[in-house]
This record gives C-alpha cells, sequence and structure tokens, in this order.
C-alpha cells in the first residue's frame, strides 16, 4: 500500500471530525483501548506529558517539545488537527512521520481497522502511540483533539497533565457552562499525576480543585505561580520577563508572537519545573526552546507573519476566546487599514464569533472546501447583519489575493477564523 492510498483509506472510510463534526465522535474510550490492545498497548511503553484546554493546547505542546528537544531528550509530538500534511500530527525531534510508516501501518493493520470500526481520530492516535513506542521516545507530548474525560488521548498515563484554559467551544459536546466545559477537561487528571492549570478562573477553580483532591493528583495554577511581563517585540521576536512573587527570574525571548502565548508560557514553565527531578532541563535549553519553536517543532499558524509591506498574518483563532486574544496582539501593532480574511465552520455559535470581530475593518469572506464550512454567502449575509462588511470569494487564496491587491504597504492583513482556512493558504 503507498501513502496516498493509505490516506484515502483513512478519509473514506472513517468518520472523520473535520469533515462532518460531531456526528464523526464515538463516545467512549473503548474502541481506542481494543485498538491499543490488539498493538500491544503502545500507550504504556513511553512517558508522556498530556494536555488539554479550550486554547492554546497546540502551542503549548509545541512549546514543550522545543524545549526537551533542546534539552537533548528524544521527544514525540503528537497534536491535531493538521494543517497541510496528515504527517504533521506526528513527530519525532520535530521531523514528521513518514509517508511511508503510515502506509504501513494502515496496511499491516487494515484487518484490525475494520473489526472495530474506529473513527478517524481513534485510529490517528493509535498510529501515534504505536509510533512513539517503536521509535523508543524518552517521552511523548500528546495534545488532546477534544475534550478530555472521553477523548481518545486519554488511555495514557503521563507523568504531568496540563490543561491550558477554559472558554467556550465546542458547546454542543462539551456543555454549556464553563464548570461543565472543565469538568471534561479534568477528566485528563489521574490519581497521584500532577496537574498544571494554566489560567485561575473562579468559576472552574473549584472544578479542578475538587477533581484533584479526589484523585491525590498535586494540582498547581501556573498564573499564581509565575508572572510574565512582556517587554515588546524586538527584532522580530517577543522579549518578556518571568517574575515569581514579584522578583525577576530570568528573561527569554520568544519566537510565538501572539501576547496570548504569555498565558501559555506560564503553564509550560510551571510542568518543566514540577517534571525538573524527572527530566532535568537547563535554563539555556528552556531559552533555546521558546526561542524557536518553530524552527524546532514546524508549528504554523499562530500569529505567523507571511509577508510584510503589507504585514500579513496567518492565525487559527476560531473561537470567541481565541479571537479575544488574538486582536488583544493585533492592538499592539501599528497599521493604516486592517483587512480581514475570514472563513468559519457551520456547527458552531457564530454570533458569539462574528461580535469579536472590529466593525472598521475591510472583510474577505471565503470558505475551505471541507463539508463543514460555512459557505461565504452565508458568512457574509450573517456578518453583515452585525455591521461587518465585505466581499465573497471561493476560496482563502482568491481572498487574500484580493486583500493583497487593494492593500497599501502600511496596512495589515489578518487571516483567521478555523484551522481549515489556514491550512489552505498555499503560502503558509
Amino acid at each position: 500500500m503507498q501513502y496516498p492510498e493509505a490516506l484515502d483509506y483513512l478519509y473514506s472510510r472513517l468518520p472523520v471530525f473535520h469533515r462532518i463534526g460531531a456526528k464523526a465522535l464515538k463516545p467512549g474510550l473503548g474502541n481506542t483501548l481494543a485498538l491499543c490492545e490488539a498493538l500491544g498497548n503502545p500507550q504504556h511503553q513511553f512517558r508522556s506529558i498530556h494536555v488539554a484546554g479550550t486554547n492554546g493546547k497546540g502551542s503549548s505542546s509545541h512549546m514543550l517539545a522545543a524545549i526537551y528537544q533542546s534539552a537533548g531528550y528524544r521527544v514525540g509530538l503528537y497534536t491535531s488537527p493538521h494543517l497541510q500534511s496528515f504527517t504533521e500530527r506526528f513527530r519525532l525531534n520535530g521531523q514528521p512521520i513518514s509517508e511511508a510508516d503510515v502506509a504501513q501501518f494502515v496496511e499491516q493493520h487494515q484487518a484490525l481497522i475494520e473489526s472495530i470500526e474506529p473513527s478517524f481520530f481513534e485510529v490517528t492516535v493509535a498510529m501515534a502511540f504505536d509510533y512513539f513506542a517503536r521509535q523508543k521516545v524518552d517521552l511523548a507530548i500528546i495534545e488532546v483533539g477534544l475534550g478530555g474525560r472521553l477523548d481518545s488521548t486519554n488511555v495514557i498515563t503521563p507523568e504531568a497533565s496540563l490543561i491550558t484554559n477554559i472558554g467556550y467551544d465546542h458547546t454542543d459536546i462539551l456543555g454549556e457552562t464553563l464548570p461543565e466545559i472543565a469538568g471534561e477537561k479534568a477528566g485528563i487528571i489521574k490519581a497521584g499525576v500532577p496537574v498544571i492549570i494554566g489560567e485561575t478562573h473562579s468559576e472552574t477553580q473549584v472544578v479542578f480543585s475538587k477533581k484533584a483532591g479526589e484523585l491525590a493528583a498535586p494540582i498547581l495554577f501556573a498564573d499564581q505561580r509565575y508572572m510574565i511581563q512582556d517587554d515588546g517585540i524586538v527584532a522580530g521576536k517577543r522579549q518578556v520577563e518571568v517574575l515569581q512573587d514579584g522578583a525577576a527570574l530570568y528573561s527569554l525571548v520568544l519566537d510565538l508572537l501572539g501576547t496570548y502565548q504569555l498565558h501559555n508560557l506560564a503553564g509550560v514553565l510551571a510542568i518543566v519545573e514540577v517534571l525538573q527531578s524527572v527530566w532535568p532541563v537547563s535554563s539555556d535549553a528552556v531559552q533555546k526552546g521558546v526561542a524557536n519553536v518553530t524552527a524546532l517543532t514546524g508549528l504554523k499558524g499562530r500569529f505567523q507573519t507571511l509577508q510584510d509591506q503589507p504585514r500579513v498574518i496567518a492565525d487559527t483563532a476560531h473561537n470567541q476566546p481565541g479571537l479575544a486574544s488574538l486582536f488583544e496582539t493585533i492592538e499592539t501593532i501599528p497599521y493604516q487599514t486592517l483587512r480581514i480574511v475570514i472563513g468559519l465552520v457551520a456547527d458552531k455559535d457564530r454570533s458569539k464569533v462574528l461580535t469579536m470581530l472590529p466593525q472598521t475593518a475591510i472583510y474577505y469572506f471565503c470558505q475551505a472546501h471541507t463539508p463543514r464550512s460555512l459557505s461565504a454567502s452565508d458568512l457574509q449575509a450573517e456578518a453583515a447583519q452585525l455591521g461587518r462588511i465585505g466581499e465573497v470569494f471561493t476560496d482563502v487564496n482568491e481572498a487574500l489575493s484580493a486583500a493583497l491587491s487593494q492593500a497599501s504597504t502600511a496596512d495589515l492583513i489578518l487571516i483567521t477564523g478555523s484551522n481549515y482556512t489556514i491550512a489552505e493558504l498555499t503560502n503558509l
């Protein structure tokens, strides 16, 4: 079996969330456990860090991987969804899994897949665990797909868990209140395993503290441990000061420029601190890691500058809290006119997302080539009702081309709204 054939098999035979949404989910961990059992339980053959949260879990996972790679460890990294290549989901010291390895896994286990009838995500999780076990990683950073309690990744027992933050997203699946959503995310907390909560929130703090107490899991709220002071962008990288109890500890340089990364950084540093006795990491490794995340792990689409004059930025923010953080960063950048290229999925509460968008921007509405995508014309109509006016384009590249043709060199073009929109950029 060749790679294109294997990929076609996975997409055509299995329910895929990014194509059909919640209908692709198969509640419970039974299928994942059955797959892992047949594979010799690879999830128990390597040590790991589990990362959940409404926003920031992908960036945090990549930062952790970059730090531990810089410290000399052999690091596996599993994230989802991918942007442009399926192989991006599985990385070993920053390098994606080979296409041959994907094809071999699918060919070798095709009968198993057909007997269990898992979802696309359940298969990718099993593939990741099998790959990391065979590659004998020192540790693997495992990002939750959706939620936590019933997520397929939740069959591991990690060395530590990180829950970045809680916000409104996937409310049809995870619950309509922050405590309900937090309860699902808290499902990754394991007995006796340290858990880091990235951001303290009055409505969710008690949820995490109660769950951790029930399981005798040491709990630490990262933003109560570290304060990250922003010193601005110098030479294309964000300068920050890390403080503890009001005293400066050290300075860091981040290549992930969004101001929301300051919140993610606190959680990442807390994980490194908690696991220092298990996986020692020098301050030099921390500094090198966070300064070179994109080069070390291949992370894309997080406040990523695609060009200058006019400046074009791509960011995968796709929910209310994510967009709020994104525009907080946008406000720190000088520009003449803000032009926003945007596409959204259809199966979310779009009214909350659209109200986050500035009325003064010029809009270019587009849609990704996936069944979950909201049509650009429907998006235009819904946005117009809220005073966000713009034109319709068939895809993100056509929309970007139009924005570039109309922009002055002092303008700022932002591409956002969905992972699937960003993924289809030809120059990402």
